[in-house]
């Protein structure tokens, strides 16, 4: 699982790991957080319990629960948001799966990766019988090929990573000096073998770069250049797949249709079709009353209190590996260079300013009143799910108004002319642009509470363009560094891998707030570094970063949260616990004709 946009209420990888402690858990429960609070007491299965036989044959209807039209990108290669993920799940397979420590395994449903750390080497080696849903075989080719498509010079996504660049060649082969990448070996028709400088921690994590967890159909791209692929035929209307069920019908933006997949490695899918439609957060509570869907992904947890009882539903949940956090601009992606250039007199350069407003805010009143205990105050950037390598111990965050403005005080952010707010250093006015999603119905109520907060240590923040941002448009200006922005909320789905370079990195086109330091830099090496395959020394790394990026404050984390999936009592076989051996949409079926 690669890390993700949250843009919706909260957009989580459907196989998260609900233990926090050093792994997780065997079991169907999930375990206690530590927290105190109600949210981190409540336990979930993650596995349906009905246990009757499944019919042949049904549909399957699942709402993906959002206001925003999901953008229609089909190819993990390109996609950006969870919701895009969400709308290709039942047609997108992964190469691998992991084990309770989120590493992969050696042996999975449709391959085999060998991991030698001697040689710095990883060989992955694609089974017998396992196609495209167009009849063809996947082959080491189509293996090779996302890394061309992302290390490329016109490669226009942003999954070119630190962690990526670590592959022999791949640095050379981006900045177009080879014409290939020299440490990519194909072997045969169904083998790879993949040379790093360094053998490092990423490596062993499922899901994550530098290994990527998919291939891409490369006779399907053929003649298409890759600057053009991401509006491309193949990832947007007619993706060839190797999933279960392949995508039969597309509606822009609101729905897709799924038949089975005749061309599936495993055991037939058991379903006629799946259909997954976008449904608004205010119709989606009568939906669930009615029956209307057997699934719900992202019912919005500020209404939780009025559908959880809902007859008919069992609640799958689980603690998600993701949070929401507030984010500082200070610079700028430089695409010529493939890096964050920080601007030292941005607005928001000055840390005490950024701890300031990270000390106004109580946290835990959103997460009560707006999310029935469902979110719970985060303290780090490492989330809880990664076990030993999250800093329990690390304060966060919490609200100190006194603090906040002794800090504003000290720094010389003053109020000069007796209005109530405070001026810049220089004595000017100082007005913080405030970007915040249009993602849930309490989205308006949170972002007033956080600028009512701002406002009593004395600060005037606004909304940027004076409201909320439809969330495709907020990530494009995100994305955009538009100058209009100087504060911004927003989430991540922190994937398999617990490594942030691939978010807060130089080179990491994710790093929105374009905070960079040797110092940062320095400890992201470590921790990215062949030192860290010791598991002692990796748990101290970890630590110093987090409290580094404690006191930096360049992204403050606001809220981790729990992820509920409501699914109907006729579902069989359908689990989201991230611990897998076997892809859930590969068994999933219905017991009954009617809901």
């Amino acid at each position: 699982m690669k890390k993700k946009i949250m843009g919706m209420v909260s957009l989580f990888s459907i196989f998260a790991l609900a233990a926090c402690g050093s792994g997780g858990s065997d079991n169907s429960k999930n375990n206690d957080s530590g927290s105190d609070d109600k949210a981190a007491n409540t336990s979930f299965e993650m596995a349906t319990k009905n246990d009757k036989k499944a019919i042949d044959g049904g549909t399957l209807e699942v709402a993906v629960v959002s206001d925003t039209d999901f953008t229609g990108i089909f190819s993990p290669a390109f996609s950006q948001i969870t919701l895009d993920d969400y709308f290709s799940e039942p047609a997108q397979e992964t190469l691998i799966s992991v084990d309770k420590d989120l590493k992969i395994k050696e042996d999975n449903p449709a391959s085999t990766v060998k991991m030698d750390p001697d040689s710095k080497t990883v060989t992955m080696t694609i089974k017998d019988g396992v196609k495209w849903s167009d009849g063809k075989d996947v082959t080491a080719d189509d293996m090779i090929f996302p890394y061309e498509v992302i290390g490329h010079k016109d490669y226009a996504g942003v999954r070119y990573s630190d962690a990526l660049q670590q592959i022999e060649g791949m640095v050379e082969y981006h900045d177009g000096k080879a014409d290939s990448i020299s440490g990519i070996e194909k072997v045969n028709d169904k083998e790879i073998k993949i040379k790093f400088k360094k053998f490092l921690p990423s490596i062993l994590q499922g899901g994550n770069d530098p290994i990527l967890g998919y291939a891409m159909p490369k006779h399907a791209f053929e003649g298409i250049a890759i600057k053009d692929m991401e509006g491309s035929d193949p990832v947007r209307k007619n993706p060839v797949t190797m999933g279960p069920y392949k995508i039969n019908k597309i509606v822009a933006g609101q729905s897709v249709e799924f038949v089975p997949n005749e061309h599936y490695y495993g055991e037939k899918p058991k379903l006629d079709k799946v259909v997954m439609t976008k449904v608004g957060t205010a119709a989606a509570a009568e939906a669930m009353k009615s029956k209307k869907y057997d699934m719900f992904y992202e019912m919005p947890t500020n209404t939780y209190d009025s559908w959880k009882d809902n007859k008919g539903y069992q609640m799958l949940g689980q603690l998600d590996n993701a949070y929401d956090y507030i984010g500082f601009k200070m610079g700028k992606w430089d695409a010529d260079k493939g890096k964050v250039v920080m601007d030292q007199n941005a607005k928001m350069a000055d840390k005490h300013l950024r701890q300031a407003m990270g000390y106004a805010l109580d946290n835990k009143i959103i997460g009560d009143r707006f999310y029935a205990g469902l979110r719970t105050p985060a303290n780090s950037l490492i989330v809880p799910p990664f076990g030993e390598l999250y800093d329990k111990d690390l304060k966060g965050y919490t609200q100190d108004v006194d603090k906040a403005k002794k800090l504003l005080d000290d720094a010389g952010f003053k109020d000069t002319d007796g209005d109530g707010l405070r001026e810049d250093k220089d004595g000017k006015k100082l007005t913080i642009n405030f970007a915040f999603r249009d993602n849930s119905g309490v989205a308006k109520s949170i972002a007033d509470y956080y600028i009512q907060s701002w406002k009593k240590i004395g600060l005037d923040v606004k909304l940027t363009g004076g409201r909320l941002m439809e969330v495709n448009s907020f990530y494009d200006k995100l994305g955009a560094d538009d100058p209009e922005i100087d504060v911004y909320q927003a989430g991540w789905s922190t994937g398999f891998d617990p490594n942030p370079s691939g978010l807060y990195g130089t080179v990491a086109q994710f790093n929105f707030t374009r905070f960079e330091s040797e110092e940062n830099t320095k400890l992201l090496e470590e921790m990215s570094s062949e030192d860290a395959l010791d598991s002692a020394k990796q748990v101290e790394m970890y630590k110093e970063w987090q409290e580094y990026a404690f006191d930096q404050a360049f992204a403050i984390p606001t809220m981790y949260m729990y992820t509920l999936r409501p699914v109907s009592d006729r579902v069989v076989d359908f689990s989201i616990q991230r611990q897998y051996d076997a892809y859930p949409w590969a068994t999933i079926g219905v017991s009954s004709e009617e809901r």
